[in-house]
This record gives structure tokens, sequence and C-alpha cells, in this order.
């Protein structure tokens, strides 16, 4: 069992705000860190500049779960983040490795008992976690965390935020063992926010509300604490080395789900029933890798 944070088969749903999101002094430190990334080379939306400072993430990650005692979540906060632009604005998602780590552990307490989590960390360690997790909220009760992850499949619901003329395919360099390249979709948070609202309109008329309809919601819930003018992106990040197809702009997983909510729409349920089952026997494939040999 290891936390979402340090899996190497995961992807990432992200939240860019504009500096005039955070407050004072958060926002001129981010304003500094984006200008010194924009040193280095512009931000653009053909860029890449997220997979090297994730594969920096596991690697620390996998280093402190192996560490005597395991360290479940960092001592301090990261300080870095993902920089983009979006139409010529500067937007920055804060890594915020240490509150992702505290939120992932707090997410397995629910699912787990404690007997099975004993098996992996000592009870020690994650009630230190918990004690320092539940004093930080105190302090920052309205931070969140601007990234979600998912380890070997991608959530449905996540597909409802974009559309297929979003997504972005950045082909591996010539001579490249790193896989196939990598897989983007990139949307201002008006759009997400607006897809989620019609999705949540068609579903809750036509379905049972169900786990599909509740997580939904969770998503919209968590996008509505972000700036207006932000933007949304979803990284498949290294699961696009276990789609099926090795040209990543084949993998029509956000296509099925606009063609599942439009059929739903329309009263046409066979078809919509088979864009959803296409969804599900595709990520099914894929999460089976988890337990292969």
């Amino acid at each position: 069992m290891r936390t979402s944070v340090v899996a190497p088969y995961a992807a990432y749903l992200r939240v860019y705000e504009p500096l005039a999101a955070f407050p004072e002094p958060e926002r001129a430190r981010w304003a500094a860190y984006a200008a010194t990334q924009a040193a280095g080379g512009p931000a653009s939306p053909e860029a890449s500049p997220t997979v090297e400072p994730t594969a920096r993430e596991h690697r620390s990650g996998l280093e402190n779960l192996l560490a005597t005692p395991p360290v479940v979540a960092p001592a301090h906060e990261s300080e870095e983040a993902y920089v983009q632009l979006l139409d010529g604005v500067t937007v920055v998602c804060p890594r915020q490795t240490r509150l992702r780590c505290w939120t992932a552990l707090a997410q397995l307490r629910r699912e787990y008992p404690p007997t099975v989590l004993d098996a992996f960390w000592p009870r020690v360690v994650l009630d230190q976690a918990h004690v320092d997790h539940e004093r930080w909220k105190a302090d920052h009760p309205d931070v969140h965390p601007h990234i979600h992850s998912s380890t070997w499949h991608v959530p449905v619901r996540w597909f409802v935020l974009f559309t297929p003329d979003e997504r972005v395919v950045v082909p591996a360099a010539e001579g490249s063992s790193a896989g196939p390249g990598e897989l983007y979709y990139r949307t201002p948070m008006v759009q997400a926010r607006r897809r989620i609202a019609r999705a949540l309109k068609v579903l809750r008329e036509t379905i049972e509300d169900g786990a599909l309809i509740t997580g939904l919601e969770s998503v919209g819930r968590w996008l509505e604490e972000f700036h207006p003018r932000a933007m949304v992106e979803l990284d498949y990040g290294g699961l696009v080395r276990l789609l099926s197809t090795e040209d990543p702009s084949e993998e029509n997983s956000v296509g099925d789900v606009v063609e599942g909510i439009a059929a739903l729409g329309s009263g046409d349920g066979a078809r919509a029933s088979a864009a959803y089952r296409r969804i599900t026997e595709r990520w099914q494939s894929v999460r089976a890798l988890e337990h292969a040999s």
C-alpha cells in the first residue's frame, strides 16, 4: 500500500490560479518563483514542465517511506509549483506535497481499519501525522489542495471537465525510452464548472443517485474553492505508458464521456450505455496491470 503522492502510475487533476488569487506575502513569493521559471524558458500551452518535478517527488516520496522510521509527510511544505500561461497570464499550481500527503493519509484512515495500516506504518507515526494535519487545518481553514491524484486509472468524473479539442499531446523525444509521450487536457475554470453543472443536471434527471453523481458533486465543490480565472489540467502522468494504444492522441475517454452525457440528455440510453462500457472496459484493463506479475 502506498499513497498516490508517490505512485509512479498516477494521473493528476491540477488547478492553476492567477497570482492575484494568492494573499500576500504568498503572492510575491509565487511571482518571484514564476519569474525564475520563465528565465529558464517561457511556459506555453505546449510546454510540459511537470515531468521532472513529478519524478523528483516520486523519488523523494519513496525515500521517505523507506526511511527508519518512515516519513509519511515532509516536515516542511514544498516551496515549488507548476507554472503555465493562460491567455498570456501566468497561473500557478503549488505543489503542496506535505498537504497532499496528509490528505492521502486521511483518506487511507477512512478506508482501512487501523490493523491494516499498522502493517505498513508504525502507529505512532500515523498518529503524529494526524495531529500535525489537524493542527495545520485549524491554522489554515481556507487552504485546499491544488492537486488531486489517482493511481492506476483516471476517474470518470474527471473527464467531464474537458472536451476532445482541449487535448494536448507531447510526443516523446526521439530515441527516448520514457514511453509514448505525454497527454494533457487543459481548460479555463469557467468551462470546467459549466460542464459539471450541465452534466449533473442530465445525470440527476436520468439516473439514480450513485457514485458518479456524488463524485462529480465533490469535484464541483472543490473547484468552487478557486479563482474563477484559474485553469484546470488533467495530466495522465505515468498512466500514458499503460494505454493500449501507442499513440496518446487515440485515447478517447473524454470523447466517450461527452457522447454518453449527450446521449442521456436526448433519451438514447443504448448509446449512453455503449459509451460508458467503452470507458469502463478501457480502464479496467489498465487497472488489471496493477496486479500483473
